[in-house]
């Protein structure tokens, strides 16, 4: 086996997609991430890809754009995920945690401890969903939009707003926050934002970005806790997805939390339909 450290994301790219639908939703974060350093070259000041190789084929693959996880592809090939991990260890040293699905996911953090001691504590279980067709929603009272300018001091607080009760494992970082808006708001047409709005009142928001070579990842998806269960994030999100649809997607993804059954349920009325478990792991460090 060999492994290879890309430079260059268009051949990163072109070395893991294999034509397959079915792997490029279940692995649409890679795909996704290669995707944004390829439409938005400089966003991320380092970037790591790696693949591992044999007789012409890809056995395994990863992306890291710190300060976050990096991200496995899904591979049937243990030993390939054994030396990937030996790889990342030997150029980086140390990461926070790994992020990817069942089995693979499992094999690397086993590969991890052999390799550093540290054992692997579980922050989230996530399913990956996948959407073709939009499934007929109610829709509330409302309109949905995009974003503007005007909505970019709303949109910051709540993408804080969510990251704290999404991931409260994670610090909401106030700086990240705006970046990430003010991304969303502009012109590239591989990212954006979206809201609901009722008589002039913005009421829950949708983004999505991520491209993928068919698709493209929504979120994050939020509603103020004092604005929910009329269906604003419902509709939104439908009506998102199939404008995304309609503007040359194949696909849309998403990632849940498996333990939010509301939410999980939401999505599958949508359309969406789980196609993979991922874990995301934080590898701790041994006290004294």
């Amino acid at each position: 086996m060999e492994v290879v450290r890309h430079t260059d994301p268009r051949k990163f790219l072109a070395a893991i997609d294999r034509g397959d639908d079915g792997f490029e939703a279940r692995n649409n974060l890679v795909f996704g991430v290669a995707g944004t350093l390829i439409e938005r070259p400089g966003l991320y000041e380092t970037f790591l890809l790696w693949t591992v190789e044999a007789d012409g084929a890809v056995l395994a693959a990863a992306v890291h754009t710190p300060p976050w996880r990096p991200a496995l592809a899904d591979t049937a090939d243990q030993d390939a995920v054994r030396t990937l991990a030996a790889a990342i260890h030997e150029d980086i040293g140390t990461i926070e945690g790994i992020l990817g699905n069942l089995p693979t996911v499992d094999w690397f953090a086993t590969a991890w401890t052999d390799l550093t001691g540290i054992d692997p504590e579980v922050v989230m279980r996530e399913g990956v969903f996948q959407l073709d067709k939009v499934a007929e929603v109610s829709t509330p009272p409302g309109t949905a939009r995009s974003g503007t300018a005007a909505d970019e001091e709303l949109l910051v607080c709540w993408f804080m707003d969510f990251l704290t009760e999404a991931l409260p494992h994670e610090s909401p970082n106030e700086e990240h926050a705006r970046r990430n808006v003010r991304l969303r708001l502009d012109d590239n047409p591989t990212n954006g934002v979206w809201v609901w709005e009722v008589d002039g009142e913005v009421v829950s928001l949708s983004g999505y970005g991520g491209p993928t070579p068919n698709g493209a990842r929504i979120g994050p998806v939020y509603t103020p806790p004092d604005l929910r269960g009329h269906g604003y994030a419902t509709a939104l999100v439908a009506a998102q997805t199939q404008w995304l649809l309609d503007h040359g997607r194949r696909f849309c993804f998403l990632f849940t939390d498996l333990a939010n059954p509301t939410s999980n349920a939401i999505y599958e009325r949508i359309g969406y339909r789980k196609v993979a478990e991922a874990v995301d792991y934080k590898f701790q460090v041994p006290i004294g």
